[in-house]
């Protein structure tokens, strides 16, 4: 039987794209967040509405942690959150580029159960449930299954190859980069490039279903340190990210300095 969390959160993705997609390419209306936290447009506040609307009216009882809204303590007593990005890649999105999309997730106790990660302007989709396995578009994925370090293709910001980052020397990879870091979990989920790595905190709203995708497809994904990750945070973020086939994830760790 279909997980009817995820039914739920393919569905609002879906509408968030139409939403998203009416305004795109059409110079929307955009302004800079205060604290330098980065662009918002009035296409991630409607989505935002839109969604909170539609899945909070569909569980009740279930918190909210988005991007685009004001954050309160009430989420941390749920036992289920909704942790969504209305539009994750606002930069791309208003500058109109296609690597932009919506990234939705329940979060359990700490743990990411359902995730749905939308495409609209390329046309994909990528989903899972816990313990279902991982999908794109109704393909199963599956993560790289790469073992050596050296030649590697990595989705990565190019400071991350600083040698001071690494144990000797740094290793030999080949760096990519895509605007939206939801995409990047979930090209590293369906083996198109064999690791993504972010050394900085990351909002959960951007990795939590990709996270969850990438797992399911096979990877293991942590913490920069090699914990565990843990969602619905008092502070919403988790420390760094590294995701891989379990043994490129483990050599990774291996020739990773500390922090």
């Amino acid at each position: 039987m279909p997980d009817p969390d995820l039914a739920l959160l393919e569905q609002a993705a879906e509408a968030a794209g139409v939403i998203a997609l009416r305004h795109f390419g059409r110079s929307p209306e955009v302004w800079d967040k205060p604290g330098g936290l980065g662009p918002v447009s009035v296409a991630d506040l409607e989505v935002d509405r839109m969604l909170r609307a539609e899945l909070t009216a569909a569980r009740p009882g279930y918190g909210w942690l988005s991007e685009e809204s004001e954050d309160g303590p009430d989420r941390l007593a749920a036992e289920r959150v909704f942790v969504v990005d209305p539009i994750d890649g606002t930069r791309a999105y208003v500058g109109g580029q296609k690597a932009w999309g919506h990234s939705l997730a329940v979060v359990e106790r700490g743990r990411v159960t359902a995730g749905v990660v939308v495409l609209p302007a390329l046309e994909r989709r990528y989903s899972a449930a816990e313990g279902t396995g991982a999908w794109r578009d109704g393909t199963a994925i599956a993560a790289s299954g790469r073992t050596d370090l050296d030649d590697a293709t990595v989705l990565a910001n190019a400071a991350h190859l600083d040698p001071s980052h690494w144990r000797g020397r740094a290793p030999r990879l080949e760096r990519h980069m895509r605007p939206s870091l939801a995409y990047r979990l979930c090209l590293a989920a369906e083996g198109r490039f064999d690791a993504m790595l972010s050394f900085r905190p990351c909002w959960e709203w951007d990795v939590a279903a990709g996270a969850l995708i990438a797992t399911e497809a096979g990877a293991k994904a942590t913490a920069r340190d090699g914990a565990a990750l843990r969602f619905n945070n008092p502070h919403p973020q988790v420390p760094g990210l590294i995701v891989a086939g379990p043994a490129l994830h483990e050599a990774l760790l291996e020739r990773l300095s500390p922090e």
